[in-house]
């Protein structure tokens, strides 16, 4: 599947219909954004079932703000309209894969249970 453009105009509508979605947070003069970009995109057809989301940073800074996004690439990863990972820094293929795992496992009943208990 290819990599969706997210903007402030779909980003909330698209968080919402889809229940797992991973989303790199860059731009264009980010080096580190430029090399990990092709690692993104062909996770994204090894992962038919996960949307994948780019924000362009630079296009879309109210979305950056909003997200708190320090530093680029940022990776985040939502669940059911709940970020449940958020992190800077490339990832390689292989810890792209391992967290999508993750994040298929990740129980969002219990999750949401124990914030109600915190």
């Amino acid at each position: 599947m290819a990599t969706v453009e997210l903007t402030k105009d779909n980003f909330e509508e698209i968080t919402k219909v889809n229940s797992l979605l991973v989303i790199d947070f860059g731009a264009d003069w980010c080096g580190p954004c430029r090399r990990f970009e092709p690692i993104f995109d062909s996770a994204s057809e090894r992962h038919q079932d996960v949307v994948f989301g780019k924000v362009d940073t630079e296009a879309e800074p109210e979305l950056a703000m909003a997200y708190e996004i320090r530093s680029i690439p940022t990776i985040m990863v939502v669940k059911d309209a709940t970020i449940i990972h958020q992190q800077p820094g490339m990832l390689t293929a292989d810890l792209l894969d391992e967290l999508l795992d993750q994040a298929r496992a990740v129980d969002m009943a219990e999750l949401q249970a124990e914030h109600e208990h915190h």
